[in-house]
């Protein structure tokens, strides 16, 4: 008879350590499928709350014009200006400007303003290539409520292969400039470093 419990007692603990064991790793899987469910819901979370919060900086932004941030500019630089000041939630502050102007007189006359400090400073203007910023417009105008931005301008922006892309770092100014040739508009994005 002990020859037949002990077979049976040893059947009968493996059977029960496997289904221990089973039951084991489906509670660590349910439990790693919830943690990594709640992670992604935070990280999504995190994203749209800082996404709302600069699109409701630019919603919320105050009108200002050229020559407010580039003091001493000539008038006859640019026409149909318009420009806005925001701020980040990280509390930096930018502006954006749209206007139309001749680049040969444009990027001379943002080469020459002065600096706060020459070595953080570029001398001249560089031409770059733009699809890392087409790539954040089609990024950023996924969150964009309607009628914030010209779509028109953006969707030229993407498709229109003449359009030139500029940055120019003038300490503590950091401008970004797209220019169209064909119709002289600029886009004018200046980062303002502290």
């Amino acid at each position: 008879m002990k020859k037949i419990i002990l077979p049976i007692v040893t059947i009968f603990l493996l059977i029960s350590c496997n289904k221990i064991e089973e039951k084991i790793d489906q509670t660590v899987q349910k439990t790693a499928e919830t943690v990594q469910k709640k992670a992604q819901e935070v990280a999504e979370e995190t994203v749209t709350k800082a996404v709302s919060e600069s699109i409701n900086s630019l919603t919320n932004s105050e009108d200002v014009q050229f020559n407010q941030v580039f003091p001493g500019s000539v008038k006859n630089i640019i026409t149909e200006e318009k420009g806005k000041k925001f701020k980040f939630p990280n509390g930096s502050e930018g502006f954006i400007f749209k206007y139309k102007a001749d680049k040969t007189v444009l990027i001379p006359f943002l080469e020459s303003l002065a600096s706060s400090d020459e070595s953080k400073s570029d001398k001249s203007a560089r031409k770059i290539n733009g699809q890392s910023i087409i790539d954040k417009i089609s990024f950023i105008e996924k969150f964009l409520p309607e009628n914030i931005v010209d779509s028109s301008f953006l969707e030229d922006v993407k498709n229109d292969k003449s359009i030139e892309y500029y940055k120019l770092k003038r300490f503590p100014n950091n401008s970004t400039i797209i220019y169209n040739p064909k119709n002289q508009t600029v886009l004018q994005y200046v980062e303002v470093n502290k």
